[in-house]
């Protein structure tokens, strides 16, 4: 479970434009969350750097959630005690995509690596990304495709981290992401707006461990 702070997004507008970062991120980590993604994007997401730092000072492994595009960003992530950083392959040309992930490397950061279709995935795996995340949310449009995740799935090489994003707010979610071969999920709105963000996050934990029910959706 990748649990995100978030205040605001193009998509819907300002969602928690009071939300204390560190205090909301706390309560993810009591819930069960593995890790916190952070937007630090302030114009459009109302996020920054110091949220970053807030949620990294819990010891909670925390992921860099903006539109890097220069390997500066990645040392900045570093500085403010980030965990990780996302890469969004439709914002990068392949040069600077692999340029992006040696600067994780060379931060010991990992990288996720955030893709929309087969052919992003291609270029992801082949910049050499170890975790990718598939975004079901359509960057142009903001509509979810619910069957992303399911439909590139099976393109993973082995070895590489699957993550799905977007679109995921129930426990049959979360448990049919699982089924459909997911290493980890990232929840979002859903967790943001919870009067209980601690609870909502642990209902997600445990359906995410609960054992399987009814058969998993088939590719495609």
């Amino acid at each position: 479970m990748i649990a995100e702070v978030k205040r605001a997004s193009p998509s819907r507008g300002p969602i928690a434009p009071d939300l204390d970062a560190g205090a909301h991120a706390a309560a993810y980590r009591d819930g069960g969350a593995a890790a916190v993604s952070v937007l630090t994007e302030p114009s459009r997401f109302a996020g920054s750097l110091d949220d970053l730092a807030a949620v990294a000072a819990l010891g909670v492994p925390a992921l860099r959630k903006d539109f890097l595009v220069d390997v500066s960003q990645v040392w900045e992530a570093r500085a403010a005690g980030a965990a990780a950083v996302l890469l969004i392959v439709a914002a990068l040309d392949d040069p600077t995509l692999a340029s992006l992930l040696d600067a994780t490397a060379d931060a010991g950061l990992d990288a996720l690596v955030e893709v929309h279709d087969e052919e992003e995935l291609r270029r992801a795996v082949d910049a050499g990304a170890r975790i990718v995340g598939v975004n079901a949310r359509d960057l142009r449009t903001f509509a979810i495709d619910h069957a992303a995740f399911a439909r590139l799935r099976p393109s993973f090489p082995d070895g590489v981290l699957a993550v799905a994003e977007s679109g995921i707010s129930t426990p049959a979610a979360v448990r049919g992401a699982r089924d459909d071969g997911a290493d980890a999920v990232l929840v979002g709105e859903h967790l943001v707006r919870a009067r209980d963000p601690r609870a909502a996050v642990a209902e997600l934990v445990r359906a995410g461990r609960s054992s399987t029910v009814g058969p998993a959706i088939p590719p495609g």
